[in-house]
């Protein structure tokens, strides 16, 4: 996997630069400067593009309007501390193919990766809430899940999917729960089989689509 990197901030770039390198990622070029990073993507063409969100040049949502409109149709992907849910939104509707949160851990950014690669959109788990609340305003084609595939889930999977549509991670549902993080990482398998879905987010979305959730449980 080749992958570019456009972030202001030098020690963050830096050091994910050579924390990539050290999981067999080769990193083509990393560059705090927009226009210098747009010219790097049309000449190094890499698999993904990693950008952070806010900076002083150029916002990434710029960044990334600038790529589409030049034909760029790698992967990009928004890596950035922003939890603002205009931001998921306007990075997804323009284009970018995942948004991730730099707290992340380093082993969880590189499946994300992989799995962008694949071709999937990733958004970190912390924001499905994010996108279940804009699927409930119709702003998201709902997708159709036969009646069938929720009435697989147990009670307790039902509790969690709520959680997960809650933007909860695993170790928060555990804790709120009293059960290991192990016991949260097996429901939560169980779910994405049952509704047939590959992510945490698809699978919040779903339950947000048939109102298995009150809104309340939402975080505001």
């Amino acid at each position: 996997m080749k992958v570019l990197l456009i972030d202001d901030h030098a020690l963050f770039r830096i050091g994910l630069a050579e924390l990539l390198e050290r999981r067999g990622v080769q990193v083509l070029a990393a560059t705090g400067e927009c226009a210098a990073g747009i010219a790097q993507v049309c000449e190094l063409s890499p698999d993904v593009i990693l950008l952070d969100m806010r900076m002083p040049e150029m916002t990434g949502l710029e960044v990334l309007k600038q790529l589409r409109q030049q034909d760029c149709h790698m992967p990009v992907v928004i890596l950035t501390t922003s939890r603002e849910e205009n931001d998921v939104v306007q990075s997804l509707q323009n284009g970018a193919n995942g948004y991730l949160l730099k707290d992340m851990e380093p082993d969880d950014l590189i499946k994300s990766l992989q799995e962008i690669m694949q071709g999937r959109t990733v958004v970190a788990p912390e924001l499905a809430g994010v996108l279940a609340r804009v699927v409930q305003g119709d702003n998201i084609p709902q997708s159709a899940m036969p009646e069938k595939n929720l009435a697989e889930l147990t009670k307790r999977e039902r509790e969690i999917l709520c959680l997960l549509v809650d933007g909860q991670s695993n170790k928060v549902i555990a804790r709120n729960l009293g059960i290991s993080d192990g016991t949260v990482k097996l429901h939560v398998k169980a779910i994405l089989r049952k509704l047939d879905v590959h992510s945490r987010v698809e699978a919040a979305v779903m339950a947000v689509e048939q109102s298995l959730c009150p809104r309340e449980s939402f975080s505001t």
